[in-house]
């Protein structure tokens, strides 16, 4: 393999890079840091060439790499990942020259600490070329402290104190020792949460909640959560390059797989920290992406989650990107001179065309069940709200049906239809559908534009509130922000505060007063009959049940002739 010299090498003379591709054949000793004969000789070329020298070199004491770098900074080059998984060092070590005498900059540090190499360690160059102090540093533990690294006290080249076999072999046991305690989530992903608060007076706590409960739903540990305010967010790293390179510090020392941010990132944005480390890096938006692909078990939700994700990535692809690397396993022949990149692109383009197609399809057939619904005339009332807010529960306990109900975001993604009878041989048919959250993805709501159709239909919307989330306004105006976006606005909307019992009576009396809704228990039956009441009166502006024949309702007993009950099923349409 041909050995190069990386970095600054323009105006080098032949003789010069002839002599640093010399430093190959050098090798130290398994116990060393850096020899006394590699120290020196890396002293004497650096003050001759007037740039900063350095090698990385393995545990053997092999010298991988040579880099030259100007008066006050070296370039590495591309170490791949070789052993740099997470608790583990990269079986590398920097040694390179200083020309001011300076100690271990936090360039140097940093580069330590990213690419988890063995240690780094600088040698100060001084008067006539000779070495100077020798100084070390190496990556620590998580610890009470917080400390990501530590440096040595200056040494010798020629009188070392350091035993690099000893140091490495200690280093690694305590993390060794640490590692069970990062490996404990056995199976799960570990994540840091990065949180962008724009401006004054953001809803943060309330965000990074969410977050956390994303991150829970989509099988996600998070570890910790780092925040940060701006005025606006930076175009290129969202949150500036010294605070990325914190983020990333941070993640390193506890082990996280992932970096996920609260806020959505631009191509560019994406492109940009993802090229600057090796960690996975999410957006807020290919969390939800996630939680609908695990959560999708119909033919149409698959099909609208994988549209929504194609969309999504389709302007992220770049040439490093794997993440489209399916669409082109096993198909032949590409075009003259097309590029991998050009072939990933073109493929998105036709598997979207192609799933729009089927989709289209699908929702045609979606229209005529709801035609043929609609010409027995049985009011539709669709219950809609935010994630989590208890709509499929509610569901559930109006009809005894057996739609997924669970404590989790978008549990449900596909819309559920159940029958209920009324007094005086009336019926409606209840329909559940995905719930909403805050800054939906657009590309999500595209996709699940045929979806949602169900709510056009709808004669009357119920409107379930969590009343017991300190941040229940919020998410009311987020459900109405998209409500209004799917030009939804205008249909007859009933409130129904559910969780009322986790609530103080006096608050569900403040808050029922307020917003103008029902209190209700979605797991209390006995606590539905405001709420039936309103719904009647609202599809039939008479009111004739009576309050036994309400209690009935109620309590899933037979009404009306033919004994038929409230739960009867009709349809579950996926």
């Amino acid at each position: 393999m041909k050995q190069n010299i990386t970095g600054n090498t323009n105006g080098l003379k032949a003789s010069q890079v002839q002599t640093l591709e010399r430093i190959y054949r050098r090798r130290v000793a398994p116990y060393e840091v850096v020899s006394p004969e590699l120290g020196a000789f890396l002293c004497e070329i650096s003050a001759e060439l007037h740039r900063q020298v350095g090698v990385l070199l393995d545990r053997r004491g092999a010298v991988q790499h040579v880099m030259v770098g100007d008066a006050s900074q070296i370039m590495l080059p591309d170490v791949g990942r070789l052993r740099g998984a997470p608790g583990r060092f990269r079986g590398l070590r920097l040694v390179h020259t200083h020309l001011r005498g300076e100690h271990l900059t936090h360039d140097d540090l940093t580069d330590l600490a990213l690419l988890r190499l063995d240690l780094v360690a600088a040698i100060a160059v001084a008067a006539g070329g000779r070495p100077g102090p020798l100084y070390i540093g190496h990556l620590l533990p998580d610890n009470p402290a917080g400390d990501i690294w530590r440096e040595l006290a200056p040494e010798s080249v020629y009188d070392p104190e350091t035993n690099f076999e000893e140091l490495m072999a200690a280093l690694e046991a305590e993390f060794a020792r640490k590692r069970p305690l990062l490996e404990a989530g056995a199976g799960t992903e570990r994540a840091l949460l990065v949180h962008l608060a724009v401006g004054p007076g953001s809803d943060s706590d309330a965000r990074v909640a969410e977050l956390g409960e994303l991150c829970r739903t989509a099988g996600v540990s998070p570890l910790d959560v780092i925040r940060q305010r701006r005025s606006s967010p930076d175009p290129k790293y969202l949150v500036g390059r010294g605070k990325l390179e914190q983020i990333l510090l941070r993640a390193m020392q506890l082990g996280a797989e992932t970096v996920i941010f609260d806020q959505d990132l631009s191509p560019g944005q994406a492109r940009t920290i993802s090229d600057f480390t090796e960690l996975k890096i999410l957006d807020r938006t290919m969390l939800i992406l996630d939680i609908f692909a695990q959560h999708a078990t119909s033919r149409d939700g698959k099909l609208q989650v994988e549209l929504a994700q194609l969309k999504y990535a389709l302007p992220r692809l770049v040439q490093k990107n794997t993440m489209m690397s399916r669409l082109t396993g096993g198909i032949g022949g590409r075009g003259p001179g097309e590029t991998k990149l050009e072939i990933n692109r073109r493929r998105a383009r036709e598997r979207i065309g192609l799933l729009e197609k089927k989709l289209a399809g699908l929702a045609k057939n979606r229209r005529l069940r709801r035609r043929r619904r609609g010409d027995r005339q049985v009011p539709i009332v669709a219950i809609v709200g935010y994630t989590n807010a208890g709509k499929s529960t509610l569901l559930n306990a109006l009809t005894q049906g057996n739609a997924i109900a669970e404590n989790k975001l978008f549990a449900t993604l596909d819309p559920i239809s159940r029958r209920l009878r009324f007094p005086r041989e009336r019926e409606v048919v209840l329909t559940d559908t995905v719930g909403f959250i805050r800054d939906l993805p657009k590309d999500l709501v595209a996709a699940f534009r045929a979806t949602l159709e169900e709510l056009d239909d709808a004669d009357l919307l119920v409107h379930v509130i969590d009343i017991s989330d300190p941040d229940h306004e919020q998410q009311v105006a987020a459900v109405s922000r998209i409500l209004g976006e799917l030009e939804l606005s205008e249909k007859p909307r009933l409130l129904a505060l559910n969780k009322c019992d986790r609530v103080p009576p006096d608050e569900v009396t403040r808050l029922a007063a307020s917003l103008g809704g029902y209190p209700i228990t979605a797991l209390d039956r006995s606590s539905f009959g405001a709420l039936l009441t309103a719904i009647e009166d609202a599809l039939w502006q008479e009111g004739l049940a009576t309050v036994d024949e309400r209690a009935a309702i109620a309590s899933g007993a037979p009404t009306g002739a033919g004994g038929t009950t409230a739960a009867d099923v009709i349809t579950a349409e996926p």
